[in-house]
């Protein structure tokens, strides 16, 4: 009898081992899957001419299954939220409209008012601010954290997606670059915002010949040329 249960209990055991070891196998190939697609998405991204159709697409789909599908929409969710924000702020670097504010053509077509330019100058300025905060706070560890966190997952995943996908956001990422960027564009808006200002508030001693913006009054021309010198 002691030796017929001993055999069951061996049995157990067996096949306990048995469904661990495949829990494992399955875990490190649904991990593997997701390495795989992250490492797609970086290729994607990082890519001369970003496809980004394609780019949304991998996001959003799901090729892991379990508790690990979670890991992956919560990762791939945060990743898409930074990346539609970068977007807005690229639109916003590479307006043509941003080259257009202090051109002849602006100034007959929206002057001598310029209520057009003025409220494009502080629509741009209120957005890039947003986004600027925006793109900022996805690197902190608070809010990505928040994605995984709405999964409600054991600790193991929690730790997987910080410590294997997130990694060490504080420090390793590229703000300090974007935020350089849209200062400078920042700081171009308000130096527009004052050439704009002064032309609105002398609209009758200056006019456009040939192209070329021309004062009847030469403290008015210098003071112009100054603003637009510091560009």
């Amino acid at each position: 009898m002691k030796k017929r249960i001993l055999k069951i209990i061996g049995i157990l055991i067996g096949i306990l081992l048995i469904i661990i070891v495949g829990i494992a196998i399955w875990g490190i190939v649904q991990e593997n899957k997701l390495e795989k697609e992250l490492t797609k998405i970086s290729e994607l991204v990082n890519a001369e001419n970003i496809d980004l159709d394609s780019v949304y697409e991998v996001l959003n789909q799901t090729v892991t299954k379990g508790d690990y599908a979670k890991v992956e929409k919560a990762f791939k969710n945060y990743l898409k939220d930074n990346f539609d924000t970068t977007i807005k702020i690229s639109e916003i670097l590479n307006d043509e409209q941003l080259l257009n504010v202090l051109t002849a053509e602006n100034y007959l077509n929206d002057g001598k008012d310029f209520l057009a330019t003025k409220e494009y100058i502080e629509q741009t300025r209120i957005n890039l601010t947003q986004y600027q905060n925006d793109y900022n706070e996805f690197f902190t560890e608070e809010k990505a954290k928040s994605y995984i966190n709405k999964q409600e997952l054991d600790e193991y995943y929690v730790d997987l997606y910080m410590e294997q996908y997130v990694g060490d956001i504080e420090t390793d990422n590229d703000s300090d670059v974007v935020d350089e960027s849209i200062d400078e564009i920042l700081n171009i808006l308000n130096i527009y915002e004052e050439v704009i200002n002064l032309l609105a508030n002398n609209k009758d001693e200056w006019q456009i010949i040939d192209e070329n913006i021309v004062f009847d009054d030469t403290e008015l021309s210098n003071e112009y040329d100054e603003l637009v010198n510091k560009l």
